[in-house]
This record gives structure tokens, sequence and C-alpha cells, in this order.
């Protein structure tokens, strides 16, 4: 029976893979992609492109520059400042369908968070469960660019983050019910848009100079931008875990993590680091303190004003949205 069985799996999973090549290009049969090698992909790709967009750091004018010159944090070291422009590349390279790399990045992402061993088709409903806005998960990337999908690609291929990048995966497919109430509170949400809002977040703090003493002391720029991207999803996952929170509330939260990564973003890597090493301060993603009275629940929702991450402008300093 278990010979048969074996069989009649095989045979399904090649009839699946045969399905997944349905709908456009799935690079099903392809191996998945390891963050380092799609970022040695990028940093011998042509993105001259690109290269010409990107604007390194936030314009100041005025008394603003002034005051950001005398008591603003330190400027990027000179060589750091071509491993910056690289990052800001990626965030300008938009997913083409005819780059292997770039699918190979999608069905990695897609196996890795649903557990697959298959791959899926390049465009359908299938990537909206994953928590795109739709069935083509290109069209949410503008303004995080391939950087979106590489900090994604980060998050589930490293070990000691994969299992933090599934918790939270599952949290936003399932809904909870708060104790003593009968009403049921569904804390699902879009998991890919709230990552590409995440990265969004990390490439303003990056403009703003927010994050240049802790890339000039570890002498790197994207592992730090992949390191506080992981923290800030840490931090999100916890506040939305036990504090019960919902779509409804999901962007005065962005404002808070965009608050908390531009201005404290070594305590932000500190919690992750704790987590990682199973700090039994952080082990079990222990409740967060409450949020300040200044944002109460009903306000959250009532100042919320929801877009597509795809309306998001890279080079503006804004608010934190969700859609």
């Amino acid at each position: 029976i278990s010979e048969e069985l074996r069989r009649a799996q095989e045979e399904w999973e090649a009839v699946e893979e045969i399905q997944s090549g349905l709908g456009g290009t799935a690079a099903g049969a392809a191996p998945p992609i390891s963050f380092n090698e799609a970022l040695q992909y990028f940093q011998t790709a042509d993105l001259s492109e690109c290269r010409k967009k990107v604007q390194a750091t936030v314009r100041r004018q005025g008394l603003a520059a002034l005051l950001h010159f005398l008591f603003g944090p330190p400027r990027l070291q000179p060589q750091l400042q071509g491993e910056r422009e690289l990052a800001l590349a990626m965030a300008q390279c938009g997913l083409d369908d005819n780059e292997r790399v770039h699918m190979r990045i999608l069905q990695t992402i897609y196996k890795k968070l649903t557990r697959s061993r298959l791959g899926c088709p390049r465009y359908g409903a299938h990537w909206e469960e994953l928590g795109f806005q739709g069935a083509d998960p290109g069209t949410d990337l503008r303004g995080t660019g391939m950087l979106g999908l590489m900090q994604m690609l980060y998050f589930v291929m490293d070990s000691q983050t994969l299992p933090l990048a599934q918790e939270i995966f599952r949290l936003s497919q399932h809904e909870t019910q708060a104790p003593a109430i009968t009403l049921v509170l569904l804390q699902n949400f879009p998991f890919c848009i709230m990552s590409v809002n995440i990265t969004r977040i990390v490439i303003q703090a990056l403009r703003e100079e927010c994050l240049s003493r802790e890339c000039n002391r570890r002498q790197q720029v994207i592992a730090v931008l992949n390191d506080l991207y992981a923290a800030a999803f840490l931090r999100l996952y916890r506040v939305w875990k036990w504090q019960h929170k919902t779509v409804a509330d999901s962007g005065f939260l962005l404002k808070e993590l965009e608050l908390s990564t531009k201005k404290k973003p070594k305590q932000l890597l500190k919690s992750l680091e704790a987590y990682v090493n199973r700090n039994p301060a952080a082990a079990g993603l222990q409740q967060p303190s409450p949020p300040s009275a200044s944002g109460g629940g009903s306000r959250a929702a009532e100042e919320i004003d929801f877009t597509g991450v795809c309306d998001l402008q890279v080079e503006l300093e804004g608010e934190a949205r969700l859609i």
C-alpha cells in the first residue's frame, strides 16, 4: 500500500508541476535562490538606469539643513556609499518577467511561506493569499522595487529569521478570539503588503541618515537594512499579536513603527538580537508595553487613510500607510 501511495504522490506532484507553469512564468522547477546569490546578481547586473533615479539622502534646505548638519547623525563613510547606492538602485528596479533571478526570488518566497515544494504561476489569486493586493506582485513593488522582494527573501532564507517569518505569516492568515468577548477579532493582515511597507520605512530611514552610525560601526549597509527590517517586523508582530490589533489599527501602528525605526534603530536591533539568541527577555515573543494614551484604538481607526503601496513615494517623507 505504501508503494502505491508513493507512486500516486509522485504522479500527482508531476501533474502539479506541469500545472504550475500555466498562466505565466512560474519557474517551478528552478531551485530556491539564496539571498547571497541574488545579491551577487544585483552587484553585477546593469542597474545604470535605476541608479540615475537614486537620491541617496533627503534634501533639506534652510534651517532644517543647518540643524541637521550641526546636530544630526553622522554621515555615511565614503567606502559605504557605493553599497548604499546599490540598495537604493534595487529599490528603483522593477520586477522583470524576463529576468530568471527575479522569478526565482519570487518563487522562493512563495515556497518558503507556503512550505510547498512546488512552484506556482506567475499571475494568480495565490499571490493575494500571500498578502499582495492582486494577482501580480509586481504592481505592489513601486516604491520599494526589488529591494522589497530581496528583504522578504532574506527574511525567509536566513535560518535565524525563518521561524519568525513563518510565525508572522501564520498570524496574518488566521483569526483569534479575544477573551471574554463574544465577537471574533480577525487579526489577519496582508503579509506581503505589510512587508513592503516596512521596507519603505527602512529605505526612508537610510535616506534620512538615521542608520549611518550603525552602518559605520558595522561597516555594512545592506546587512543593517535587513536586520532593521526583521527587527521592525518583530516589533510589529509583538504589538499586533498581544494587543489584539486588526487591519483597522495598521495605519497608526505603521506610523509608530516608522518613528521607532528612525529614532531608535539601535533599540530595535537589540530586540532582534535578543530574539535570535533566545534571550529570556525575548523568548516567547513577550507582550510589549501598552501604547501611549495619544494612540488609542478608536483614534487609530479614525486616523487611518488607506492607500496602495504602489502610490507611496520613497523620496517623500510621509505617513506610513497600508491598503
